[in-house]
């Protein structure tokens, strides 16, 4: 079972996405590996709202690899149907950046799916884990919803 922190997040975002056909199993369904690219998808946009792209964080040399994911299954989500993928930092990565997932459609105000994963930053050359640059973490703050 996922554990949301019971604090408020220092930042949340939203991403619509609608699934389409090439994504669904013979049942209609979301295929169950799709729901991590959701998840990359509304991150990276995430990312891209704080005032920088994914990409200028590896043009300077830092990569966030995946450490651990999780994902809870509630409900599908069908073919063609509108998602709204939310992603919630709750708290300020240091090393880590552990993000939360919450994927809706209108067919019920209860999430189809969550999910959590987290993320490392790391230096491209060495591998080595890092701190989170500082400009990122400035971007979090002016940008925190929490």
């Amino acid at each position: 079972m996922i554990d949301f922190p019971e604090n408020d997040p220092v930042l949340n975002y939203s991403h619509t996405l609608r699934s389409r056909y090439g994504e669904t199993d013979q049942m209609g369904y979301v295929y169950y590996g799709r729901y991590l690219e959701y998840f990359e998808v509304a991150r990276t946009e995430m990312i891209r709202s704080l005032g920088f792209s994914y990409k200028k964080l590896e043009d300077e040399g830092i990569m966030l690899p995946v450490i651990y994911s999780q994902i809870e299954y509630k409900a599908p989500v069908f073919y063609d149907e509108q998602m709204r993928i939310e992603v919630s930092v709750f708290d300020k990565p240091l090393v880590r950046l552990e993000t939360f997932y919450r994927i809706f459609t209108d067919r019920s105000e209860n999430p189809n799916v969550l999910g959590q994963v987290n993320l490392c930053f790391t230096d491209s050359k060495t591998r080595r884990p890092l701190k989170a640059p500082d400009h990122f973490l400035l971007h979090l703050e002016n940008r925190s919803d929490g």
